[in-house]
């Protein structure tokens, strides 16, 4: 059979890194292809969101998987990163070496020759669209490259906290805070339903020092066994400084496993909308689970995933990349 192509558009922060670990594992596998990685200003700022992808792939043995920076900020708020929750470089504690260039990286000043190409590229091909970072490259995309945007074979997004608590505002999940009008035009417009990973299950993905050292163990001697420790720790005392336990919930990852079904789990059509005023209920997503807005649904909304079966599941990928290669 062949490989399905994936394309990642993320923001690496510590949770995009387990996720492109992960997607690194499963392209060595041959069980996808990883035809790219796009970047967008999140976690941290764009340059170093695509330094972070770049170089965790490289540790993967990814090197030649292109790599682009995205657009570099939202189009009609201002940026706002999150080094508090990911570290100044975006990978806790770990500093990412300046060398750590991307393959195909466009200037912050002129991103969109490279990374809609990738993305062009990557749609002709009927790859799997994985957004694990704000929508802001999703929505552009979407709007000023329609047709193409319908070549891909699914739309899968980590974001939103459906009728449930957010972990930005009272009511808001990151990604849709950070660039709500994005959130807001990519779901208004979507032509058919996307696949949402909200904050009510990415959050029962837990990772702590128990998980962490099972995943150390089979890497072996893996580079990444080296830097994870350092990265993870960054994460857990940010949980445990906001009353989660010493541990971290790992939204992106789960959010992989979900679009590449590689794990059970239930969802529920409904009809979503993103607010972006006023400033109090910016990034709430509001789900219609019950028909009430009589409109077509444009979202299959994640609402319980088999935790454990991820577990298990990462545990596999880390054995696949600490497999010598044999050549």
């Amino acid at each position: 059979m062949t490989a399905q192509p994936v394309l990642l558009d993320c923001d690496p922060g510590i949770d995009d890194a387990l996720a492109l670990i992960y997607l690194a594992a499963l392209h060595r596998a041959g069980e996808i292809e990883l035809v790219g990685v796009t970047t967008t200003a999140g976690n941290v700022g764009i340059e170093q969101t695509t330094r972070n992808a770049s170089y965790i792939l490289k540790l993967c043995g990814l090197g030649e998987v292109p790599v682009a920076a995205g657009l570099p900020k939202p189009a009609q708020v201002d940026l706002v990163t999150t080094p508090e929750t990911h570290g100044e470089s975006g990978l806790g504690y770990h500093s990412v070496p300046e060398a750590a260039a991307p393959t195909s990286a466009a200037k912050p000043d002129t991103p969109q020759a490279a990374w809609t190409e990738i993305w062009s590229n990557a749609a002709a091909r009927g790859a799997q669209l994985i957004v694990t970072g704000p929508l802001t490259n999703a929505a552009h995309f979407a709007a000023h490259h329609t047709a193409e945007y319908a070549s891909f074979a699914d739309t899968a997004v980590m974001g939103g906290a459906v009728n449930y608590p957010g972990n930005t505002t009272p009511t808001a999940e990151w990604n849709f805070w950070v660039d709500p009008h994005a959130a807001r035009d990519f779901f208004a417009s979507a032509q058919r339903s996307v696949t949402l990973c909200p904050l009510n299950v990415t959050e029962t993905m837990l990772i702590g020092p128990p998980q962490l050292d099972k995943l150390l163990t089979v890497l072996g001697e893996h580079p990444l066994a080296k830097v994870l420790p350092e990265i993870m720790r960054f994460y857990f005392e940010f949980h445990e400084a906001h009353g989660s336990g010493y541990q971290s919930q790992i939204h992106d990852l789960l959010t992989c496993m979900v679009a590449l079904n590689k794990v059970p789990f239930f969802c529920t059509s409904a009809t979503l909308r993103v607010a972006c005023e006023p400033e109090w209920l910016r990034g709430t997503s509001v789900a219609d689970l019950k028909g009430l807005w009589a409109e077509e649904p444009n979202t299959a909304l994640v609402t319980a995933v088999d935790v454990d079966s991820a577990h298990r599941e990462f545990l596999r990928a880390a054995r696949i990349l600490g497999k010598p290669i044999n050549l």
